[in-house]
């Protein structure tokens, strides 16, 4: 039995300075816990216990268990007095409940402290951007995460990394969607993809990517990185989507869509309690492999028909 717990994280942009109601009513819809950060980072002190700090636009950050119904929480806080307070995207004119899974903090914090580099199957090596590569003849990703998702200390990411470790890349297309620090779409680059396009819904993904990008030494021209709705997508003969399973069962059939004929499917973000649900909704437009686990996460991959 697993040791390891795991957590998704709901996010969103919130410009009202009242938010202890807001606190309680998340936690009513199950929240483990709600943190406000100033999205302005004004100079201010750190409230007291009990208070909520006067900011007029804030990130609301709420943890939630990795099986909650995400859909149906955005969907009660749609419905709710909160959503007029919930800031908009320019492009769609809708609500952003952006949700994530959490990192282990504190295995970052030790591979941060301990400059130490980790392998993925053969081939792929993540290297911290401040240490040297244990093996120059292969496959090092250089990589600074920010603050975007994606460092190949989770298991969700790991996973995805060692199914790219055992592909052949040469020449092909992929999609990175949910793109985080990037970590993905690097690793394809530098394993022979001939063109990865990167999509993410946070801005701060989009930006880490391209940084950790610059820091790997990869012409731009090979990636197209964008939000998704800024974004094209072709149909790849690679699509990778290490998200959540929510987003994975609403996404599903433009997900297949975006896949060629013969072309090969790589999910993750799911808990393995989810991955037999995931697997029948696939198996319409794929040949679906036994899901793989680590800890208490899941990939599924797949060859589409």
């Amino acid at each position: 039995m697993s040791l390891v717990m795991a957590w998704i994280q709901l996010k969103f942009d919130y410009q009202n300075p009242d938010a202890d109601s807001l606190s309680d009513y998340l936690m009513e819809l199950g929240a483990l816990a709600v943190t406000f950060l100033d999205a302005e980072d004004k100079p201010i002190l750190e409230p007291k216990p009990g208070e909520t700090p006067l900011w007029d636009h804030l990130i609301v950050l709420a943890l939630f268990n990795a099986d909650a119904d995400t859909a149906l929480i955005d969907k009660v806080i749609e419905n709710s007095n909160f959503s007029q307070y919930i800031s908009l995207n320019p492009l769609s004119n809708e609500h952003i409940y952006q949700w994530e899974i959490i990192r282990d903090q504190d295995w970052e914090r030790a591979w941060m402290e301990n400059f130490k580099p980790m392998q993925f199957g053969q081939r792929v090596w993540i290297v911290p951007s401040w240490s040297d590569a244990p093996d120059p003849g292969a496959v090092n990703i250089k990589l600074d995460p920010g603050l975007a998702f994606g460092t190949g200390t989770h298991p969700t990411t790991a996973l995805c990394l060692q199914w790219l470790d055992g592909a052949d890349l040469a020449g092909k297309t992929v999609i990175d969607y949910g793109c985080g620090s990037g970590i993905l779409a690097i690793a394809a680059l530098l394993l022979g993809a001939e063109k990865v396009y990167a999509v993410d819904i946070d801005p701060q993904a989009i930006e880490a990517t391209k940084q950790n990008l610059e820091r790997n030494g990869i012409s731009s021209d090979r990636l197209v990185l964008g939000l998704p709705e800024q974004v094209e997508l072709p149909q790849a003969d690679i699509l990778l989507a290490n998200i959540l399973a929510e987003p994975l069962r609403q996404l599903a059939e433009s997900i297949a869509n975006s896949v060629k004929s013969g072309g090969n499917l790589v999910l993750s973000g799911l808990l393995g309690s989810q991955a037999p649900e995931l697997l029948s909704i696939y198996q319409q437009w794929f040949r679906m492999d036994p899901a793989q686990h680590q800890e208490d996460w899941a990939r599924l991959s797949g060859q589409k028909n």
